[in-house]
């Protein structure tokens, strides 16, 4: 790929965003009137739908639900191929067999891996959450159906979150916005990182704390505690700020004078909420005591205890270094390493955060959902917006010492995003720009780019033009060799040899939860020596090696001669076709 094609896949969708909207800014300040009056601004169908509040929340829902659903020849069902999807995919089938975790293998350093723990259990380094929604997908068929329900299930949440802190109309718009954005393309739908479950836990957390004030009931209070359960098993650490920010927002209410009685605060609050707490703080501390002996610690922090020296947050000291049995782990985790003393350093921090501030607005604003923080410090003098503002900030803050960033780090807090997002479209609807009222057509060109936008990527994926990465996404290479192999008689078993310039990010050494039992083992190739261990492990098996760094990849009968190759040495291939 050449470097116009990787920059274009990099920036594209901005820049046809950017394409959008500039004549549709245009255009509305061309045909902007000099008069007062004030147009109607939804139609009359649209505001009698949103007053139908739980309607609105369902119809939000399916929209994302149908329009993927019937994308689904166009773009396919996505297979994994990030180091952590095939992570998440472990527990997702140790869940969908009815176990917390799995023994380890007798065999366990061929198939050590990333981001899964080996001991005392065999299970992913990640909460649970996001794999019991895989699982969940994986019993009706395909771990992806999970996904695709959860990010429907978020859209909706969005939409009644917004509902508690905005007219109905524009919570609506909000909710449709974010299905837009959020629920058709990208990696929260079309992966198995399920970011959608944390953006789902932290719209509940959001938009209970409205209600609550509002009018204090069991059901938001439930609501909230539910939210609390969901962030603290996917993503514990951002959930654990912006829950910091409700439970001050709350304290602030219920010390002046404006809050109920105390008995009514007691059985409609803090009873629900101490009471589901609890129970899903014993169901958690039970998951970890089976996964990792202790109900106190994460199978995350067993993990990082055991490969990587880069602490979570950039103020900790670092780990010793561990020993490693795989040259390309110690690689990866060297590579952390570096990434972590950069992160330490006022240059490497400030460039760090830049680059993380790029990758965060490209993926949840971009040049459509920018424009209306155009009405920025009209925000921030809204009263009503002081809470969502001081969260949102801290949630920042709170990710910006993170030593690692992921766009999915900071989805407890999207729906922060769009309470700003949203009062930035109310207060525009009334800006005048030169003495024109501007507003509303700025307002409207919002939506209308929205929708273009995905007319637009679905044209690209038809005409084959390369403006994001490609559609099926995963790794379509393992995959196929993957069946094949199932295809042949018998089991087999797969021996991943890299090339010295392999790249650790292209990992294809993962196996899901009872290794024995599949048809197709993936592992390590430790030179001949050390690979009998497994050879006489698997002997009724089909042994192989695998060269995935290949063009196309090299899959070979295994043969001690072949293992004592160097991985660079052409060798004959078999007759086993492999795109």
């Amino acid at each position: 790929m050449s470097p116009f094609q990787i920059w274009l896949a990099k920036w594209g969708l901005d820049l046809l965003q950017l394409v959008l909207l500039l004549p549709l800014i245009a255009l509305t300040f061309l045909r902007a009137g000099n008069n007062s009056s004030r147009p109607r601004l939804f139609a009359s169908w649209f505001e009698r739908l949103a007053r139908r509040k739980t309607l609105s929340v369902i119809l939000v829902g399916l929209l994302s639900l149908s329009i993927r659903s019937a994308l689904i020849p166009l773009l396919g069902i996505p297979l994994p191929d990030a180091q952590d999807e095939f992570s998440y995919l472990l527990a997702a089938d140790t869940f969908s067999h009815g176990r917390l975790s799995n023994p380890p293998h007798p065999t366990w350093v061929h198939f050590e891996t990333f981001h899964v723990i080996q001991h005392p259990t065999y299970m992913t380094m990640y909460p649970p959450a996001e794999s019991l929604v895989l699982a969940f997908g994986q019993l009706l068929g395909n771990p992806w159906l999970g996904q695709l329900l959860i990010t429907a299930l978020m859209c909706s949440a969005l939409c009644w979150m917004l509902q508690g802190w905005l007219p109905p109309a524009w919570a609506l718009l909000g909710g449709l916005i974010a299905v837009l954005r959020l629920g058709i393309f990208g990696y929260w739908m079309n992966g198995y990182w399920c970011a959608s479950v944390a953006a789902l836990g932290g719209a509940l957390l959001i938009g209970s704390l409205p209600r609550l004030k509002r009018n204090t009931r069991v059901r938001d209070a439930s609501s909230m505690a539910i939210g609390l359960a969901i962030l603290a098993n996917s993503r514990p650490y951002e959930g654990f700020v912006l829950a910091l920010t409700v439970a001050a927002a709350l304290l602030l209410w219920i010390v002046g004078k404006k809050h109920p009685s105390t008995p009514v605060l007691l059985r409609r609050l803090v009873l629900p909420v101490v009471l589901l707490l609890a129970i899903a703080g014993a169901a958690t501390g039970y998951y970890y005591h089976r996964v990792t002996g202790s109900p106190f610690e994460m199978a995350y922090q067993v993990n990082r205890a055991m490969y990587s020296r880069a602490p979570y947050f950039i103020w900790q000291g670092y780990n010793p270094e561990p020993h490693y049995d795989h040259a390309l782990m110690q690689q990866f985790y060297d590579m952390e390493f570096r990434h972590y003393l950069s992160e330490r350093t006022l240059r490497g921090f400030l460039r760090h955060s830049f680059n993380r501030t790029a990758m965060a607005w490209g993926f949840y604003l971009g040049p459509i959902l920018t424009l209306p923080l155009m009405m920025l410090p009209s925000i921030i003098k809204d009263r009503r917006m002081r809470w969502p503002n001081v969260a949102l900030v801290l949630m920042i803050c709170a990710v910006a010492v993170e030593t690692f960033y992921w766009n999915h780090y900071f989805s407890p807090a999207v729906g922060l995003i769009y309470i700003v997002v949203l009062q930035g479209l109310r207060h525009l609807y009334f800006w005048h720009g030169r003495g024109k009222r501007v507003g509303p057509g700025l307002m409207r060109a919002i939506p209308i780019a929205c929708c273009a936008m995905v007319v637009l990527r679905v044209a690209a994926i038809l005409a084959h033009a390369q403006i994001e990465p490609v559609y099926p996404r995963g790794n379509l290479q393992r995959a196929a060799i993957e069946r094949q192999l199932e295809q042949l008689p018998g089991e087999q078993l797969v021996l991943v040899r890299y090339e010295p310039q392999h790249k650790p990010e292209g990992e294809w050494v993962y196996n899901l939860a009872d290794i024995d039992r599949q048809r197709v083992v993936w592992a390590r190739d430790m030179g001949d020596h050390a690979n009998q261990e497994l050879l006489r492990y698997y002997s009724q098996r089909h042994p192989w090696l695998l060269d995935p760094d290949a063009s196309p990849p090299k899959l070979l009968p295994y043969s001690a001669s072949l293992a004592a190759l160097p991985p660079n040495l052409p060798v004959s291939t078999p007759d086993l076709r492999i795109p």
